[in-house]
């Protein structure tokens, strides 16, 4: 994606049947090169690329945070998330990080000092003492930060202002300029009461003498889970019947099939097994229009179903009975349908 507004719709698309989900995204630096490529070389004024690339700093910035990334990805949104969430790749494998205090006191102290008007690339040449023609006319090259930087070069000094922007220390300005202005937290950071870590680029992978990394195991588990978490044997044949029937319906009406019912409330459906339009209402999914039109398609195959496991029931009940012997005034009756305890593997 081009923006963390593109991820956030490409993520979104892993949850939407209410299912646990995994997003994998990979970056490298030869996606940015080609995507600042084009971005040069295409239409639009200049404050429609600035806009631009304001956006691809931005989703740069989630993927380099140290921090949690729900927290950075709702902080971008406007929204706040006061704790971590645990559950994205850096809450639940943190990264190594390094004391990047001072790198950011750097930052902080250039963009204060050329007033908070000036986009990352102008930054980066005052930090590295890069004399150009705009930095000497502006007269830059007299700040006491001219050149304070020149142990970073020009590519980790910007991964230093996506980390920082990424964490709330910096903010782009609203017009789609691509200056970047101070927040309320860099005051701490330029007084000394507060550090900051930033994030260590990693090791590149390892590659599996098969020519395989673990990215592929991890995916063959994962699949196999989802697998296991699908419903099994008889229940597993209606939860297929109740697929079959969602994709008649959709090519019909010609919508996707999650359109009619989502596969979370296929599988409640076979779990709860409601043999009425009134039961089918209280299942997660069904609201009253569409369980106007696609209520009795669904009801029938569970119908027949619940009639089939009754059956059997029955007809082990009095198996059971016929091979041990009735006693002297024994009781035998069918048990009725809630009085039989569901097998996991049948229901």
């Amino acid at each position: 994606p081009k923006s963390l507004e593109g991820y956030y719709q490409e993520t979104g698309r892993a949850g939407r049947d209410g299912q646990p989900s995994s997003a994998f995204m990979t970056y490298g630096l030869s996606d940015v090169v080609t995507l600042r490529r084009l971005l040069a070389s295409g239409g639009g004024d200049e404050t429609f690329k600035r806009a631009v690339q304001q956006k691809l700093d931005a989703l740069l910035g989630f993927c380099e945070t140290a921090g949690c990334r729900r927290q950075t990805l709702l902080a971008y949104f406007g929204e706040e998330l006061t704790e971590p969430c645990g559950n994205c790749d850096t809450c639940l494998t943190p990264v190594d990080t390094y004391d990047g205090t001072v790198l950011a006191q750097k930052v902080l102290s250039t963009v204060y000092r050329t007033g908070q008007r000036f986009g990352a690339g102008h930054l980066c040449d005052v930090l590295t003492g890069k004399e150009t023609t705009r930095v000497k006319q502006l007269g830059h090259d007299r700040l006491t930060t001219f050149a304070v930087g020149k142990e970073l070069n020009q590519d980790s000094w910007r991964r230093v202002f996506r980390q920082l922007t990424a964490g709330g220390y910096l903010v782009s300005d609203g017009e789609g300029h691509g200056s970047l202005k101070l927040s309320g937290a860099s005051a701490g950071v330029l007084r000394g009461e507060s550090s900051v870590r930033l994030r260590r680029d990693p090791a590149p992978a390892t590659v599996a003498a098969n020519g395989t990394g673990k990215g592929r195991s991890s995916r063959k588990r994962n699949g196999a889970r989802r697998a296991k978490e699908r419903p099994q044997g008889a229940a597993g044949e209606l939860f297929e019947e109740l697929r079959a029937v969602r994709t008649g319906l959709a090519r019909d009406q010609g919508v996707p099939p999650y359109v009619i019912f989502h596969d979370a409330t296929l599988q409640e459906m076979v779990e709860r097994l409601p043999g009425s339009s009134a039961e089918l209402a209280r299942i997660s999914g069904v609201g009253g229009k569409k369980l106007e039109r696609y209520g009795e398609a669904f009801l029938a195959p569970i119908r027949v179903h619940i009639g089939e496991t009754q059956s059997s029931t029955k007809s082990a009940l009095v198996g059971k009975t016929a091979n041990e012997g009735v006693g002297e005034g024994a009781d035998i009756r069918a048990a009725e349908p809630a009085e039989v305890e569901s097998d996991d593997n049948d229901c």
